[in-house]
């Protein structure tokens, strides 16, 4: 299993915890996908009502390990301050950092990711970063202290797949013993099967899973969907070729005149 930040998780498979029809349904979700992690938005919650408690305590229930994220953040001051307030309400160091750039595609401003990024990091932060498939910003977050790189499978909850393979499989190629990990975009389970055969460590999923018809099914089908997708890229798959290739051969078989 391959090591995040030195942790080894117990599934290749990383789970949303927003937009669930209720707090059981996210339960049932989380147990039946054997998520590895759990991803949740810091929400400012009121010192008087201390609104959101339940959900917290809900995810400390569920016995996964937690990574909070920056969701919604659209600056490098807001990123670091809603990571630094998540570390104080979860106790982890661990931070899923986002900052978004364009609105309409909520595509990552990767300018201000890697400053970020940096930022983070050398406060003690362990950064795993929403990013773009970009061979350039992904060497600029290695170099500000990242060791796990999250880049998009297409536009946020938008569920159509992987995007850019050429990209995808370029970062793969180009940063063979950093964890990448598919985070976004992704809507059916053969499209995490798809993420998985290229070699990717993980994928993250929340919109695909929360939204369906029946989202305790549907994260049964993405848990065997990863795995089932990381033992077809480790048995080495055979390339796809142009020409047909019989299965059966010609040779030794009987002539009939």
């Amino acid at each position: 299993m391959t090591l995040f930040y030195g942790t080894e998780l117990s599934s290749r498979l990383m789970l949303g915890t927003a937009q669930y029809p209720s707090p059981e349904i996210l339960a049932d979700a989380v147990r039946h996908a054997q998520a590895g992690v759990v991803t949740v938005s810091l929400r400012r919650e009121s010192a008087g009502q201390r609104a959101g408690q339940a959900f917290w305590n809900l995810i400390r229930d569920l016995g996964v390990p937690v990574l909070p994220n920056t969701a919604g953040c659209h600056s490098v001051r807001e990123a670091v301050t809603t990571a630094q307030m998540a570390r104080e309400v979860f106790g982890t160091d661990w931070i899923k950092l986002e900052v978004i750039g364009e609105s309409d595609t909520l595509q990552p401003d990767m300018f201000a990711l890697v400053e970020a990024a940096r930022l983070l990091t050398e406060d003690g932060f362990k950064v795993f970063p929403y990013m773009t498939e970009d061979l350039v910003g992904a060497e600029r977050l290695l170099r500000a202290g990242c060791e796990v790189l999250m880049p998009w499978g297409a536009p946020i909850g938008s569920g159509k797949g992987l995007n850019n393979l050429f990209g995808l499989r370029a970062l793969r190629a180009h940063f063979p013993g950093v964890p990448l990990v598919v985070d976004a975009g992704i809507g059916v389970p053969s499209h995490a099967a798809q993420a998985m055969e290229l070699g990717y460590d993980a994928v993250l999923i929340n919109t695909a899973v929360a939204k369906a018809g029946n989202p305790v099914e549907m994260a049964r089908a993405f848990a065997m969907a990863v795995e089932a997708g990381r033992m077809a890229y480790v048995a080495d798959p055979m390339e796809a070729r142009d020409m047909a290739a019989p299965s059966t051969p010609t040779i030794g078989q009987a002539v009939l005149a």
